[in-house]
């Protein structure tokens, strides 16, 4: 089983392709309190774009409405040209986005072998059924995840509850690309890890990008891991005040919108 499912051929030119993620004029409400005000955000096939902003803005909101967990009140958002705002969680999944949450969702009780193959759930069903009756090598992890995550090539029988927070984070984005999808979402993939592998886990997302093409869409407050993305959107009170390239990146930017 391989991660990108020809994906990378697909991406040659991403200033020109249909955008892999197209958020429109998105309104969320918790109740009546209007917690996404018309936003509009786009991520390109192959490129990696960072949400940033203090806590309360809205981040976390937005990216659980991209994956079907909060209904928009309006709004419009398309995954590769095509609309999937009626369609639940579990169809957005199959459709090509992966997703991990804020708090990594690691099930405690399970091997990290046992998590990895439940990221398998994301795939289509009747290629999920061919895998599970083949008896052969691909019902085995890929080697890339493996390349991108050595630690879990030595942990395969641990239990994930036993893993140390940053392990955890690992295993998660691993369990994610399981399901071979062409749009990673990740929120705050770096909080509450040790600096040694929040290192770690930065050069796996960009070479999640650059060998694969996979598209990346991360919240994030650390500076260094921020700048790792193509682009970035700026959240303020619920709106979108802010982006552009962070190569670009300004310190009065940097002082307004993240908790550094």
């Amino acid at each position: 089983m391989s991660l990108t499912n020809g994906a990378t051929a697909s991406f040659t030119d991403s200033t020109t392709a249909t955008p892999m993620l197209q958020v429109s004029d998105l309104n969320v409400y918790y109740g009546e309190s209007h917690i996404l005000r018309n936003v509009d955000l786009t991520v390109h096939p192959g490129k990696m774009v960072c949400l940033i902003g203090r806590n309360g803005v809205g981040k976390t909101t937005l990216l659980k409405s991209i994956m079907g967990l909060l209904k928009p009140r309006s709004g419009s958002i398309e995954l590769a040209g095509i609309p999937i705002l009626g369609k639940p969680t579990d169809q957005r999944a199959r459709s090509g986005i992966g997703y991990v949450p804020q708090g990594r969702e690691v099930i405690p009780r399970l091997t990290v072998k046992e998590n990895l193959i439940l990221g398998m759930e994301a795939l289509p069903v009747s290629e999920r059924t061919l895998l599970r009756t083949r008896k052969s090598k691909t019902q085995d992890i890929p080697d890339e995840i493996f390349e991108l995550f050595p630690v879990l090539k030595t942990m395969l029988w641990r239990l994930g509850g036993d893993l140390s927070g940053g392990q955890q984070q690992q295993l998660a984005i691993a369990r994610a690309l399981m399901g071979r999808p062409r749009l990673l979402v990740l929120d705050e993939p770096t909080e509450g890890i040790q600096p040694s592998i929040i290192l770690e886990i930065e050069v796996a997302v960009r070479r999640i990008v650059a060998t694969t093409g996979i598209s990346v869409l991360l919240v994030e407050q650390h500076l260094h891991f921020v700048r790792q993305a193509d682009w970035y959107y700026a959240m303020q009170k619920g709106g979108i005040v802010a982006s552009g390239s962070t190569s670009e990146l300004s310190n009065e930017v940097v002082q307004r919108f993240l908790a550094v």
